[in-house]
């Protein structure tokens, strides 16, 4: 199956996957709110960058996981990322992003999450894409919603409790072709 460009931009966002320049920038933009909703620790250069050799590994091999660069500036600037997890046995994939500080409130998680989605809806294997979210991340249940996922369920689960946001991926809508000349006429 073809798969779309793995860089994606809308005029303000580019996303593009995580490679070893990324590893000081991202560094740099760790602190104590990406700890706390998104990487679970502090991360430091040797775990940074076992994450971005992970990282290129797995766009190798199509997945199941792809990490994103969420960049600005032309795609210079590395912001933030954005991951999405497949479940190719069930046609899903799951989002989680992460802005660094200075550049949170300008709407980049947003872009990030609709270019991902995009992303994953050309895939062709994804029919449904999810956004776990604890309950007392505000803003990123406004990121959700913003980018279209609508609320489903309240999860509590062996890995914590948290609200799972869905989008459904429609296809492509392909418009009919032009209808046939009547009575011979053209």
């Amino acid at each position: 199956m073809a798969r779309p460009s793995n860089t994606l931009a809308d005029g303000v966002v580019v996303l593009s996957p995580l490679g070893w320049d990324d590893v000081e920038p991202y560094l740099a933009g760790e602190d104590a709110e990406l700890v706390r909703w998104l990487n679970g620790g502090r991360g430091n250069r040797a775990t940074v960058r076992a994450h971005v050799r992970r990282a290129i590994e797995r766009w190798a091999d199509d997945g199941p996981k792809l990490s994103f660069g969420i960049r600005v500036d032309g795609g210079s600037v590395l912001a933030g990322t954005i991951d999405a997890e497949l479940d190719r046995g069930a046609g899903r994939a799951g989002l989680a992003y992460g802005i660094y500080p200075a550049f949170r409130r300008r709407g980049l998680a947003t872009r990030a999450v609709r270019l991902a989605s995009r992303y994953l809806a050309e895939r062709g294997d994804v029919h449904g894409i999810s956004i776990d979210v604890d309950p007392a991340n505000v803003p990123s249940i406004g990121v959700a919603r913003r980018a279209g996922f609508r609320f489903v369920r309240h999860v509590v689960d062996d890995e914590g409790d948290f609200d799972r946001y869905e989008l459904v991926v429609r296809a492509p809508v392909v418009p009919a072709p032009p209808p046939l000349p009547r009575h011979g006429r053209r």
